[in-house]
């Protein structure tokens, strides 16, 4: 529990060190807001260091990257003060295995088994069609018209 609470007290320590170097450049909260387009609840956060307040792991970094290059800090250093205060990440295992649902592939053969038994069922109950019969006529021979020439002029 004290390991707890001396990592919060860090994190406050590492907070007011953000809040000093802010006021020490002479910048209003509200300017660091405008430059980094952060909102001033992650500015206030990151500045009182509260581990409750703080933004989730995943954006802190490059949320204090951006504080940094707004206040006029090294980026890498702010970093690796905050690495300090929260200590090496814990390794991260394995991605989980996603394995395929029990029954999924039960479904899908019951599907594709319906659907087969119901295009049989179409071909073999559907009664054929009686189809009139081809009527097949011979070619008539074309009557032509009969040759007239061209009036003259044209």
């Amino acid at each position: 529990m004290s390991e707890a609470r001396g990592g919060e007290a860090a994190a406050g320590a590492f907070g007011r060190w953000l809040l000093q170097e802010r006021e020490l450049r002479g910048l209003p909260r509200e300017e660091v807001v405008r430059l980094t387009k952060l909102g001033p609840g992650v500015i206030e956060a990151l500045e009182s260091g509260d581990p409750e307040r703080m933004p989730p792991k995943a954006y802190v970094f490059g949320y204090l990257r951006t504080y940094a290059a707004a206040v006029g800090l090294d980026a890498d250093d702010v970093v690796l003060r905050w690495q300090e205060v929260v200590g090496p990440e814990a390794p991260q295992g394995e991605a989980p295995v996603r394995r395929p649902l029990p029954g999924a592939a039960l479904t899908v053969g019951t599907v594709v088994v319906l659907l087969a038994l119901a295009l049989l069922a179409y071909l073999l109950l559907d009664p054929p069609r009686e189809r009139a019969p081809l009527k097949l006529e011979r070619p008539r021979a074309v009557e032509r018209a009969p040759y007239a020439p061209a009036p003259p002029g044209r």
